[in-house]
């Protein structure tokens, strides 16, 4: 990415955080452009995304990202807590995880991902870009010794069943799945045990990508 190119992104960038619905400064906004200039940067070395050209990697990256922060904030209201911990599972290069991190300072997020290179990145993108609630976490999920959050996320990860099954020991009382997926996943939906509750999917608009996009609510059964 050329060192002009976060000067052109910023109007489309600001536009389609507008259409979302999202208020975000523009520190937020020159965080996130500094988020995919470093993506750009140390792909060479890190092979973090196949997508290299600047206004595709906004879209395919940033904005769809973003889509995610509507529901987020309706769940933050919903639960009634001023601070959630929130786990991005095979982050890769921080996408939704880092996004969250810029656009939401009252989610402590943390990236796990199983390619040190990758979560040595997320640190990386934590330092220069000062997000003390932003950790990466070199691990496979099944394996990390943490505490529970109130909230587990992924984006093209893996499967919905290996997405829960490999997760489940770090919910806590009470927290959500939110799988962010492509078209509406009805094979694995079907796969799921019968003790985990599909109460919401939702249709998701991403700004300038002509794709589908929706989003898995998915809770333990009582």
């Amino acid at each position: 990415m050329s060192s002009d190119a976060p000067d052109t992104l910023f109007a489309p960038l600001r536009d389609a955080a507008q259409t979302l619905g999202l208020n975000l400064s523009e520190a937020q906004l020159h965080q996130l452009l500094a988020y995919l200039a470093m993506i750009s940067k140390w792909n060479k070395v890190y092979n973090l995304t196949a997508v290299r050209e600047p206004q595709a990697m906004l879209t395919q990256h940033l904005v769809d990202s973003l889509s995610l922060l509507p529901a987020l904030r309706r769940h933050s209201q919903s639960s009634g807590q001023s601070s959630l911990r929130l786990m991005d599972v095979g982050s890769g290069g921080g996408l939704p995880g880092v996004v969250v991190a810029i656009c939401e300072p009252n989610i402590d997020v943390t990236c796990v991902d199983a390619v040190a290179k990758k979560a040595s990145f997320i640190k990386q993108v934590a330092a220069e870009l000062r997000l003390p609630n932003l950790h990466g976490e070199h691990s496979r999920v099944e394996a990390l010794n943490t505490p529970p959050f109130d909230l587990i996320t992924s984006r093209a990860f893996a499967s919905l069943l290996d997405f829960t099954t490999l997760t489940r020991q770090h919910l806590k009382p009470g927290a959500i799945w939110l799988a962010m997926k492509g078209q509406h996943p009805s094979d694995e939906l079907a796969a799921l045990p019968a003790d985990l509750d599909v109460f919401h999917v939702e249709q998701l608009q991403v700004p300038g990508l002509d794709a589908q996009r929706c989003l898995i609510w998915i809770r333990p059964k009582a």
